[in-house]
């Protein structure tokens, strides 16, 4: 037998012999009915196709249950990994993410944030673009609703969850000055805060292991093609007749898979054993590091540590009512751990 179908919330409600109110709050939380009103409004389910407009039910409300998350881009699998963990830990709490990318592209964060704001959503997670964010945007977007960003602090004063890349860069230079020649460091462009606390933090180790700092700078456009820039890196310091070390700490992970890829191109053989010509190294366990020939050793960051205090100073700043929307910032920074593979 077909099953029934309903046009709108106010129709179901009275197939189901309940107010539209209950009926709302039985979406809301099943719990939060009596067992013969719950009993009643899922028997009927059953024998319907009726599916709420959540959406449109929250947009009616003053405070949604919806969140945006931001990031600039999702074609990064790093990305990928912590949206995900993020958007679970919402939905287990009852939230309904809202997902956008900038991509890259400071106009499109900014339409972005419009976008969210237009979608009223009730709280938003920010990686901002860094140097490239527009102030004004992010400003804007705090005023309205409570913000917590990751990954890369904003320009403003908001609550910030991260890595600790002062410990995880000390951590992986110790090892490779113990385990071999002392690493030289590939930077990429400072596109974020990130970029200049990995290299502070790699030349205060060097010189605490009795070293001198090499920084070799990436020699090209500031851009988020960080596998593209490795590339070309590497290719230009082949160029030059020799390599200036043997060890090569990239400041990411994205940036070492295109020194890789370049090394492996032009002969090199890429690994820890004495018969390698070159130690690759880099920094965020990126899902795709482990799957490289050969796997590159890393510094993983916490990926669901971070999602949850992300979700967590969210959810605390959305709880309060007095909340100003920069009362209470905080930052959470969290340890990274060694991964030791067969590329250092």
């Amino acid at each position: 037998m077909a099953k029934k179908s309903y046009r709108s919330m106010d129709d179901f409600a009275s197939a189901c012999g309940v107010s539209r109110p209950t009926l709302s709050k039985y979406f809301d939380d099943p719990t939060q009915v009596k067992e013969v009103t719950r009993k009643r409004i899922e028997a009927a389910l059953k024998k319907s196709n009726f599916e709420p407009n959540l959406f449109a039910r929250h947009l009616n409300r003053k405070r949604t249950k919806n969140i945006g998350i931001l990031v600039p881009t999702m074609s990064d699998p790093f990305y990928v990994q912590v949206v995900s963990l993020i958007e679970l830990e919402l939905r287990a709490k009852g939230f309904w993410p809202v997902q956008l990318s900038s991509h890259t592209r400071p106009e499109l964060e900014e339409e972005a944030v419009r976008t969210l704001l237009s979608l009223k959503v009730a709280g938003a997670v920010v990686a901002p673009l860094g140097a490239g964010s527009r102030r004004s945007a992010l400003e804007r977007l705090t005023d309205a609703i409570p913000v917590v960003c990751f990954d890369s602090p904003a320009s403003i004063d908001l609550p910030f969850v991260g890595n600790d890349n002062t410990q995880s860069v000390a951590a992986i230079v110790q090892y490779l000055c113990r385990s071999g020649e002392a690493p030289i460091f590939l930077e990429v462009p400072h596109l974020t805060e990130n970029a200049s606390e990995r290299q502070a933090s790699y030349r205060a180790t060097m010189i605490r292991e009795g070293h001198s700092p090499l920084v070799i700078d990436c020699e090209a456009p500031p851009s988020w093609e960080f596998e593209r820039l490795g590339y070309e890196q590497m290719q230009r310091i082949l160029a030059k007749g020799s390599l200036p070390g043997k060890t090569l700490l990239c400041a990411n992970d994205r940036f070492a898979f295109g020194t890789m890829a370049a090394a492996f191109a032009s002969g090199l053989k890429i690994g820890r054993s004495d018969s390698c010509d070159v130690r690759i190294a880099g920094h965020d366990d990126h899902p795709l590091s482990r799957y490289t020939c050969p796997s590159l050793t890393t510094m993983a960051q916490n990926a669901p540590e971070i999602a949850a205090k992300v979700v967590e100073l969210l959810l605390r700043r959305l709880d309060d009512e007095d909340d100003d929307r920069t009362a209470g910032t905080k930052r959470v920074i969290l340890e990274a751990t060694l991964v030791m593979r067969e590329s250092a």
